[in-house]
Formats: structure tokens, sequence, C-alpha cells
């Protein structure tokens, strides 16, 4: 290199206080740059018979298996040229030592997904999706571990079609046993989430091994370059109507079974502007203030920036069942996930027991939408509003107009107010009708 060039240089070294049980002694290479040393393991181990007295290689074989890695090495170095300055000594060695190896497309899932977990609840739903696409690739090559040169392409469309077909899965529970389940096929819509999260997954992995600044490519394929994920499928509607409502709500059931717990949360979910079962399990008595409920909605809180907050006021419906279950989701379940699956449960005897075919919690939310638009002619903004969704077309005037709770309330009530007016119809309807006889008597 050229004189006020930064150097960097490689040498095979042999230490003493490394020297093993077996009597051997590691090879390694030493990376020395702006003062640092790094140091490789290589695979090559000598005895003391193969060294000098002062530890140097002197076994003819070894000593050229040695110099040909460090000449690869120096080539290496060499080619950065102007790049090298960008280097620290450690991220040069990761480099040398990391360049040619294979990217094991699992290995770097399971990193992935771990760090995911550390994060809030944003970041731990996204890692139990992606937990979904690292299983599903395990099952479908049959082994838990894949380059990420196999996930190409012609693969993706072979993947799709297992996807969409019924399949049997091995899990293990917290004994250790291995659970066998069939899976059904994926639908549409499940395809395209499935298949997003693995887009996802494989972005990462580069945004981790590759450097565009420093030319540094270790995944030079793309596959989501051909294969298209698309847009979303249109979503099923998914809202009741409220004689559905009033019946899941009237529905006889037995106390403390998982067909009340589905029961109550559903109306609460309702009555509280379609609130998520994340947030009824995570709210607390210090989220109570002046008669509301203030919280950050779990589902996008990470993604904007007024954390997604929202204040839902306090109705009269909603006291016995937050009385009921206020804080208490917590302390009975341990996490949101499980209450999920108890809720899960909970449907299907709801279901059974009311005759309604499709009943989930988010059908609550879809309904308490549906009719806050469709009954009440609320606009679809103060829907929005209500719902705490973020409205993309008008970003920057949202900078400028605070929200005013007020709106949430009116929406709140009209929607409470026309579950009450149908309720009057229906109660007519099944009421005996006097008849003349017994008016004039």
């Amino acid at each position: 290199m050229a004189i006020g060039k930064i150097m960097a240089t490689v040498s095979a070294k042999v230490y003493a206080h490394h020297k093993k049980a077996d009597d051997t002694y590691n090879v390694k290479i030493c990376v020395y740059h702006k003062g640092e040393r790094k140091f490789i393991d290589t695979t090559h181990y000598v005895v003391k018979k193969q060294l000098t007295k002062d530890l140097k290689i002197k076994d003819p074989f070894i000593l050229e298996k040695v110099n040909d890695e460090l000449k690869e090495h120096r080539k290496t170095i060499s080619d950065l040229d102007d790049r090298l300055d960008y280097f620290t000594a450690e991220s040069l060695r990761d480099y040398l030592r990391d360049k040619d190896e294979d990217v094991d497309f699992i290995k770097f899932c399971d990193k992935h997904i771990e760090s995911l977990k550390k994060g809030g609840n944003k970041e731990k739903g996204t890692a139990k999706n992606q937990n979904t696409v690292r299983n599903s690739l395990v099952d479908y090559f049959k082994r838990p571990s894949v380059s990420i040169k196999e996930i190409n392409s012609n693969m993706l469309v072979t993947y799709e079609r297992y996807l969409r077909s019924e399949r049997t899965m091995t899990r293990y529970n917290q004994d250790g046993k291995a659970v066998v389940s069939t899976k059904k096929g994926l639908s549409d819509s499940g395809l395209h989430n499935h298949m997003r999260d693995l887009r996802t997954l494989f972005n990462a992995a580069r945004e981790i091994h590759n450097n565009e600044d420093l030319g540094i490519y270790r995944i030079k394929h793309y596959p989501f370059k051909k294969y298209k994920v698309g847009s979303p499928p249109l979503t099923k509607k998914r809202n009741h109507t409220l004689e559905q409502v009033l019946a899941i709500r009237d529905c006889a059931t037995t106390l403390g079974s998982r067909a009340e717990l589905a029961k109550e949360l559903y109306m609460l979910s309702f009555y509280l502007c379609g609130m998520n079962a994340v947030d009824l399990y995570q709210i607390t008595e210090r989220d109570i203030r002046n008669g509301r409920i203030d919280y950050n909605r779990s589902k996008t809180e990470g993604k904007r920036k007024d954390n997604a907050f929202i204040s839902i006021k306090i109705v009269d419906e909603t006291k016995p069942l937050l009385e009921k279950y206020l804080g208490k989701l917590s302390l009975r379940y341990s996490s949101s996930d499980c209450l999920n699956w108890a809720l899960c449960k909970g449907m299907e005897q709801l279901r059974k027991l009311t005759g309604i075919p499709d009943l989930t919690l988010y059908w609550a939310r879809h309904t308490f939408a549906n009719t806050a638009r469709n009954d009440c002619r609320m606009s679809k903004d103060d829907v929005a509003l209500a719902l705490n969704h973020v409205d993309e077309g008008n970003r920057t005037t949202d900078i400028y107009i605070a929200k005013d709770w007020k709106i949430v309330d009116d929406v709140q009530r009209k929607v409470i107010a026309q579950l009450k007016k149908v309720e009057v119809k229906v109660m007519k309807k099944i009421q005996p009708q006097n008849n003349t006889d017994d008016f004039a008597a």
C-alpha cells in the first residue's frame, strides 16, 4: 500500500497459553488494523514438535496451508483499497472470516426472532409471526439448517403450493414431548401474510449481512424481485348484525366458563370502540383517569409518533365488566397469547350456543365500525378516530389538529344508542300483542 494509507496486516500465530488439554495448539490468524489485534480461529491444530522454540510453525504441510489462507486474506484486504479506511479491526476480522461462509437462514431467523422478543409488544407480535415462518421452512425442507441460497424464486413457487395444502406438523411442548397436528392449507389472506413475513425476514438478513457502502454482498440474490408477494386480498367483511350482538350479550353461559369470558370480552370490546384482546389484557387501574381509559394501542404503538394513544369514555354498560376484568386478566393468564387461546376456545363454545357461525373478538371491532358508519351515518374520519387508525391521506394536516376525544365519545354514544334502539324493536316483536277483546275488557 502507498505511504499514508491505513495499513492492515495478517499473520499466523500460536500462543503458549492457548494450549489445550490434549497438548495441541490452534493456529490463529492475527488481524492487525488501526492499532488493534483481532484473531480468527483456523481448522489447523499443531503439537509442540511441529513448532520452533519460539512457537513458529515449521511443519511444511501446515505451513503451506496457512500461507495459502494468508495470501487469500491479503488479496481480500488489497481489493478493499480505500474502503479499508471504514473498517475497524473487529469488522475487518469478521469480514475476512465470514465473506465466503454460507448464510444459514434458519440460524439467522433464530437470532433475529430472539432479538425481537426482547422488544415491545409490537416486536413480540412480529416475532411470533416470523417464528411461524421459521418453523414452516424447517417443515418444508425437513431439516433444521437451510442455506439462504435455497430461498430462491423457484423454491417460493413450490413453497406456496405446500402452504396451500393440508400438512402434518410436529412441535414439541414444554415437557419436550412431540405433538403431531394437521394444519389446513392457508387462505389467500393467510398466504399473503406468511410470504410477506418471509420477505421481511429475508430483507433483515440482507440488511445484516450486506453492506452496500462497503461493497459487501454476502447475499447476492433477491428472489422477491421475480416472485411478487403482491397486495393483500380484500378482507372479508367481519361484522355482525345488532340482533346478533344482542344474542351474544344475552346468551346463557356457565359462570366462570370460557364461553362467558368470550361473551363478556366481546361486549366489552364493542362498548370500548373495538378494543383488542391484548389491550384488554394490559390495561389496569393506572390507565383510568377522569372516567376514561387512556391507553396506547399495542398493535401500532411502535409505528406511530403519537404511540397510538387513545382515550375512551367509560360508559355505564362497561362498568360491571371492567370491575370484573380490569387488571385481572393478567393474573388469570400468564400472557396475552394464553388469553387469546382461552378466547379461541370460548368463541367455539359461544358459536354453538348462539348459532352464529362466524364469531371472534375481532368481529366486535368490525361490528362497532360498521354500525358507526352505516347505521349511525358517522363520517369515515370520525370512525377512524374512534378505531385509533391513522389517516394516511391527512398525516400533514394531523400535525396541526389536536385530537378531540369528544368526537370518539359521540361515535361511541351513537353506536350504543343504536344497539338499544334495535333491542326495543326486538322486544316488541317477541312480546305478545294484546287483542281487541282484552283491550275492551
